[in-house]
Formats: structure tokens, C-alpha cells, sequence
């Protein structure tokens, strides 16, 4: 089941746009999760020879099921003292899988990137953003468009970990009392929304009058996450683990026998706060209003048809995006291509290839287990191991690797409850990952893990992509916010 770490991400991006940062030593951070200590975050920033070095460092461990997952993520900005972009570098590690980027800005704004894997390095280039701005340059913007109240403006911020800049909106609002721990104190608040993000994440924070930010809260998956600032000691004191994995469940209104054979099923959501909730439409999932904030959500799988060969030689652009490699899909990886061709055999039929790809991941992943952070396609493919993410991102990377279009899907996967006393005796739906394929002008889902029986009408979608960060903010934006009332 999927176990959705990246939520730390939001986190790491956020406090960017609204940090402005000390001159000589590090502030630190305690990151709550709904009230309990779990982790800490280490902002400094350090001016030498005419450039600027801000480095955020955040480490927390949680876990879902009872399995801890420990998660470290450093991210440094080297910018010019009126901000202008220089290099960057993001760390990721994810219970021991770690994923390294380092990237240097030119001067024609061309950006080599190397990123650094268990799968060995890969180069890259790619254009910088237009107007992205990173930590120093942020602090400048601010600074200059002042903090009285009502004055809102955007900003393209640029984020290492994503390799990406997402338009941000900033407000400045009243001045709150704020509890820092147990010390209350008069701040600013700002909210920053991320407007590029599952229809708008929004952070608030607070802020003193020299604009150093004091607490930062995020609403997520139902849950609430906290930065307050306070003194090393206690940042780096010993936290609690938070097993998150139950509150992200949502139980069945009514007992269902193999939904997954079903022709199809209608979903009856409703949101559980005043909110609007996004969910997509794909070629297997239709989306209509229902009642005044709700939606009926019909998900009706596809059988893929026979004759349609690969690889893939059309012109649709989101296809044609979904054949390329990536850090995490390395499809160009020769460990890759090897497995690619063993799994698919000799056949030229897209739609057999792409069975015979997702039943050899589900028996090529030998440890189904959920201690793995998220492993990119290669590593999954050295360790053998992993839960549904791991499978997701190997079937996406096979099928690419033999030309067949395919991205990871993130959503909800239905699933027999514990049983009687449990409050889940008519089942649960939670958070899971798959892969889809192109092929005949549609997309397909794909379940290796088997759950139960691959790809079927217990599958609701809320997101696909590459296989990075991207998908997994239309979970974080909507689990937890909603309820399935009835099933038809």
C-alpha cells in the first residue's frame, strides 16, 4: 500500500518563499505531526566571496503499519548577493535509498544537471525557468514587497528537489498570536499558496518583524504539520514516530464482493470540510457533480485490445512524453532494457507485452515489504524489493523501455479490513500505486502487485505522472478531506 513519504516535500518546498535568512548561524526547527514531535528542521546561511550558500536540512521519521521509514532531505541554493541563480544541490534519502542532484546554472541560463542514484549518474540539461527564483532571491522579493497586510504577489520558486519552478502565491495578513512552544508571541502571517499543485497547497506561516519565520503549519491527508522555531537542543532531542498509514483508510459504506470483477462502480464522495476536492478524469474514471459539493466518481476498466503493435509511433504528446527516461523511470538504464526484453518475450503485440511485464514484476519483486522509502526502477530492480510504489515505477521503466508509453498512477485500491471489531468489517479503500499504459489512443491501468487481481473497478485515480513528485500532490490534496458515502 502506498505509504505517501513524499508529504515532506511540501514542507521542504514551502518554507522557501517565506524564510528570510540569518547571517551567520543556523535556526532550527521542530516538525509536529499532529501535536508530536517528529523530526527537525536546520535553515542557515552563509555569504562568502560574493555568493550566497542557503542550505535546508529536514529529518523525521514516521511510519505506517509499524514499519519506521526515516526520511533525511538537504536541499542548498548558491545564488550571487542580488540573487541570481548559480547551483543548486538536493539530497534525498529515503531509508537508505538516496537520490542526489547537482545542478549548475550558466550564464545563458542552460542548467547541467547530474543526478546520482544507486543506478549509477545521469546527465541532463534543461532550461532555466523563466523568472525562478531560489532561497536568496526569495528573501530579496520579499524584503522588497514589504509585509503590510493585504498585499498579495507571485513568484515562480524554484525547488532542487523537483527540479522545477511552481508559481507560488503569497499574502501577507494580520498579526496573530502565535503559541511557540508554550511562549506566545505577536507575528505576521503569510500564506503562501502553490497554486501549480493539485488546484493550490497552501502553507501558512508566521513571521516576526524582521521577517524570520517563527512557525509554519500545513493541512495534509486530513493531519496537520507544524515547524516551530526553538534552540538546537530540543530540535535535535528525541522525537516520537507518528504510524500515519490508518488515518489515510477510508471505510467501504457497504460490503462489497469482488469489486475488482465488477463491470464497473459509481462512487458517491463527499468532501469533509468546506472544500472543493479535485479529482481527475482518465479513460477507465468519469467524474460528475453530485449533490452540492460532492462527486459520483465511476471507474470502468478497459480491456486493452489485441493487434496493436509497439513500439509506439504516433504523435501524441503526453504519450510521447511518457517514453522518455527519467531519474526515476531509467528506461535507458542497459539493466533496464535487459529486463525489458526478458519480460516481454518475443511478442510485438502491445497488450500481451504489457501482461507479460506486469506479471513478471509481480514475481520479480520477491520481499514485498514496506520498509523501502521510494527506490527508482533500478534499484527496485537490484534489491527485489518493495511495496506497491516499487512495483509501479519497475512496470512503468520495463514498459518504456520497450517503447510502450507508460506513467505511475497514485490513488485508492480497495481492500478486505481486518475484520469484526475493527470498524472495517465492510472493507477499506487506501492509498495505493499502479502504472498505466498507451495504447489504441487510451490509457490502461496496470497492477503488479496483484491487488488482488490486478487493475480493476476497486481503483479510484487521483493522480499520474513521471513517476517524481508531481503525482503524488493529488493524494496529499485530497486524502483525507472526503468520504465515500455509497457505492453503486
Amino acid at each position: 500500500m502506498k505509504r505517501l513519504r513524499y508529504f515532506i516535500l511540501i514542507v521542504s518546498f514551502l518554507i522557501l518563499p517565506t524564510v528570510v535568512w540569518a547571517e551567520t548561524e543556523t535556526d532550527y526547527y521542530a516538525i509536529f505531526m499532529n501535536s508530536k514531535k517528529i523530526g527537525y528542521a536546520a535553515l542557515d546561511r552563509v555569504v562568502t566571496a560574493g555568493e550566497v550558500r542557503s542550505t535546508q536540512k529536514i529529518t523525521m521519521t514516521i511510519a505506517r503499519m509499524n514499519v519506521p521509514i526515516s526520511i533525511t532531505m538537504t536541499e542548498t541554493h548558491i545564488e550571487t548577493i542580488d540573487g541570481k541563480p548559480l547551483a543548486f544541490e538536493s539530497v534525498q534519502d529515503m531509508s537508505g535509498f538516496i537520490m542526489k542532484a547537482v545542478g549548475t546554472v550558466r550564464p545563458d541560463g542552460t542548467v547541467d544537471v547530474e543526478v546520482t542514484s544507486a543506478a549509477g549518474s545521469q546527465k541532463q540539461s534543461m532550461t532555466w525557468p523563466t523568472g525562478a527564483l531560489m532561497s536568496e532571491g526569495m528573501s530579496l522579493l520579499q524584503k522588497k514587497k514589504g509585509m503590510t497586510e493585504g498585499t498579495t504577489y507571485e513568484v515562480n520558486a524554484f525547488s532542487a528537489a523537483m527540479l522545477n519552478a511552481l508559481t507560488t502565491q503569497i499574502t501577507i495578513g494580520p498579526k496573530k498570536k502565535v503559541d511557540l512552544l508554550g511562549r506566545v508571541v505577536t507575528a505576521r502571517e503569510v500564506k503562501s499558496i502553490v497554486k501549480d499543485l493539485a488546484g493550490g497547497i497552501t502553507e501558512t506561516n508566521y513571521v516576526n518583524d524582521d521577517q524570520e519565520m517563527l512557525k509554519s503549519i500545513v493541512p495534509m491527508m486530513g493531519m496537520k504539520m507544524e515547524l516551530v522555531t526553538c534552540g538546537k537542543a530540543f530540535a535535535l532531542s528525541q522525537s516520537d514516530v507518528v504510524d500515519f498509514f490508518d488515518k489515510l483508510l477510508l471505510p467501504a459504506p457497504k460490503p462489497l464482493e469482488d469489486i475488482e470483477k465488477a463491470v464497473s462502480a459509481d462512487y458517491y464522495i463527499m468532501p469533509t470540510e468546506n472544500r472543493k476536492l479535485s479529482i481527475p478524469r482518465t479513460d477507465s474514471q468519469s467524474v460528475q457533480p453530485y449533490g452540492e459539493n460532492g462527486l459520483i466518481v465511476t471507474v470502468r476498466p478497459q480491456r486493452m485490445p489485441a493487434g496493436v503493435a509497439f513500439p509506439y509511433k504516433g504523435s501524441d504528446a503526453r504519450a510521447l512524453a511518457a517514453l522518455k527516461p527519467n531519474r526515476f523511470l531509467q528506461s535507458d538504464h542497459k539493466e533496464i532494457i535487459e529486463m525489458a526484453r526478458l519480460a516481454g518475450g518475443n511478442t510485438k503485440d502491445t497488450a500481451e507485452a504489457v501482461g507479460r511485464i506486469e506479471r513478471f514484476v509481480c514475481e520479480y519483486i520477491e520481499e514485498k515489504n514496506l520498509s523501502v522509502g521510494y527506490a527508482s526502477a533500478v534499484e527496485v530492480a537490484q534489491s527485489r524489493q518493495g511495496d506497491c510504489s516499487e512495483h509501479a515505477v519497475l512496470t512503468a521503466a520495463l514498459c518504456r523501455a520497450v517503447g510502450i508509453p507508460a506513467e505511475v498512477v497514485v490513488g485508492l485500491v480497495f481492500f478486505k479490513g481486518p475484520g469484526s471489531g475493527s470498524g472495517s468489517e465492510n472493507g477499506l479503500f487506501g492509498p495505493h500505486a499502479w502504472a498505466q499504459a498507451y495504447l489504441d489512443g487510451r490509457w490502461f491501468g496496470i497492477d503488479a502487485t496483484g491487488s488482488p487481481r490486478g487493475f480493476g473497478a476497486g481503483h479510484i485515480t487521483l493522480g499520474a505522472g513521471s513517476g517524481g513528485l508531481e503525482g503524488f500532490f493529488e493524494v496529499i490534496a485530497n486524502l483525507g478531506y472526503f468520504r465515500i458515502v455509497d457505492i453503486k
